[in-house]
């Protein structure tokens, strides 16, 4: 008689569902139980929804551009430190032992705003945002992002001065400073594929 599989409340010891949000609550990493509803939870979700959309850009792009899909990788990690930092109670032991953004993160995103912008004809009008598909997904991310830095100032906002509001402040300037490259990006998208951006007119 052949056996049977084991199942899979055998093989795991820890279950992807925990049961423990059924009620709307979450914990943060430091441990607290809060509502999901909290704004550091709101903003821990929308620096998760932009790491998302920039991986489904990055799923996109032709193996020819590897640059764009090496920075884009690089900021999905950095948000990955953004998120532990805005899900951890500043006063918490815990949030001591985070890794701060670095001045480098921020000094990355301007050297290549600067790269891309250096080969983009002059702005002189609004763009609506579109074209190629690379280009619009950008956007989007733009749009997400800036999103997360709203959520991130106004917990930035409620924060007295010291090392922990510092690192909530290197979050809001690199998502700040990531919403300029994502503007960026996708002009240079839309000019790689040949694609013209439409402007904005009444």
């Amino acid at each position: 008689m052949i056996p049977l599989p084991a199942s899979p409340r055998r093989r795991r010891e820890i279950r992807i569902y925990t049961g423990t949000g059924d009620y709307g609550k979450t914990s943060l990493f430091s441990g607290e139980r809060v509502s999901k509803r909290e704004e550091r939870v709101e903003a821990l979700g929308d620096v998760d929804e932009l790491g998302a959309v920039l991986g489904m850009l990055a799923s996109m792009l032709p193996e020819e551009d590897s640059r764009s899909f090496e920075e884009i990788e690089r900021i999905q990690r950095v948000l990955f430190k953004a998120g532990a930092l805005l899900a951890t109670t500043p006063d918490s032991p815990s949030f001591a032992l985070l890794e701060a953004i670095l001045e480098e993160d921020i000094r990355f995103l301007e050297a290549a705003i600067d790269r891309m912008d250096d080969e983009l004809p002059e702005l002189k009008l609004f763009i609506l945002p579109g074209g190629h598909a690379f280009a619009a997904w950008a956007h989007m991310a733009r749009t997400v992002c800036r999103r997360a830095e709203r959520h991130g100032v106004h917990l930035f906002e409620q924060m007295v001065s010291g090392e922990q509001k510092e690192k909530i402040r290197g979050v809001v300037v690199f998502l700040n400073r990531l919403s300029d490259y994502l503007f960026v990006l996708a002009r240079h998208f839309n000019r790689v594929h040949g694609v013209e951006e439409r402007v904005w007119s009444r």
